[in-house]
């Protein structure tokens, strides 16, 4: 008689499928990590070195210096200080009034809208930079901050309008008729009752919202002329044209651009795990 075959558990895996598995995680994590990494060592090196495959031997801060003290750096990080921050505040308040709205109320226009929140989101930004630049131009807004923070809500409110609508959708509707009880306004049931329960939601929009804006080239070099009214990303293009390109400046200025956003995300990262993740566990 032939002894019975083991069966392995279910879910667990072979040790030859362990390894397997490891050996793609590891993989997968140093590809994920080398650019970065990369990008933060030429960052240090002199521009000689800029493609010395060892790290740095030659360590110096002259790349920042150079991008602080020489270019319109600063003048760009104040352009997109003001453009980012409109636009996170404007986009947090429309998208959470507006998918309040949709997840609470039915009107008429509800799917109409509903569509249209859906559909803006199907156009690449290629197709869209020649009809924004002749409507900015038509309202006198092209190179001027207002014009491309009115760009910018165009492309994060109705993403965020929709999944704050998801987000709502998770929050029980007895809350709202406990304020309605209460005495409070719609608006005041939303602002006092609803808005603190939906911090987490708020924060992703946020980030998303801030993400939009910091991050954009398209747009920032399309409808910004002039070195002193362009933002951070959009002044990363002056270190690289067709002639020259200056990689140590390039990189040292990429890590000033990207560490506030690191530093944004280090705080809002609580928030944004919970908001993924909430309005499907809300009854």
């Amino acid at each position: 008689m032939t002894p019975p075959r083991k069966v392995r558990p279910r879910g667990e895996r072979s040790p030859l499928a362990s390894v397997g598995l490891h050996l793609t995680l590891l993989v997968a994590a140093v590809v994920a990590v080398f650019p970065p990494l990369w990008l933060v060592v030429t960052s240090f090196k002199p521009k000689t070195d800029a493609f010395d495959t060892s790290l740095v031997k030659n360590f110096t801060l002259g790349n920042y210096t150079h991008v602080i003290g020489d270019t319109q750096f600063l003048a760009w990080l104040g352009n997109s200080l003001l453009v980012v921050g409109l636009t996170t505040v404007i986009g947090v308040f429309i998208s959470a009034t507006t998918g309040y709205a949709v997840s609470r109320f039915r009107f008429p226009g509800l799917r109409p809208l509903m569509w249209m929140l859906l559909i803006t989101q199907m156009f690449p930004v290629a197709v869209l930079i020649v009809p924004l630049y002749n409507l900015l131009a038509s309202l006198g807004l092209l190179n001027q901050p207002v014009g491309l923070v009115v760009t910018y809500l165009t492309v994060a409110v109705p993403f965020c309008a929709w999944m704050m609508k998801g987000y709502f959708d998770g929050i029980p509707a007895e809350i709202d008729e406990a304020g309605r009880v209460d005495g409070l306004s719609p608006f005041g049931t939303f602002w006092r009752l609803i808005m603190p329960l939906a911090k987490p939601g708020l924060a992703v929009t946020a980030f998303y919202t801030f993400i939009t804006g910091w991050a954009e080239v398209a747009y920032a070099s399309a409808f910004m002329t002039g070195e002193e009214n362009l933002t951070l990303a959009g002044g990363l293009q002056t270190f690289v044209n067709q002639y020259t390109a200056d990689w140590g400046s390039l990189t040292a200025a990429a890590v000033l651009i990207a560490a506030p956003a690191a530093v944004v995300f280090g705080l809002v990262q609580r928030h944004l795990v919970s908001g993924l993740t909430a309005g499907a566990t809300k009854s």
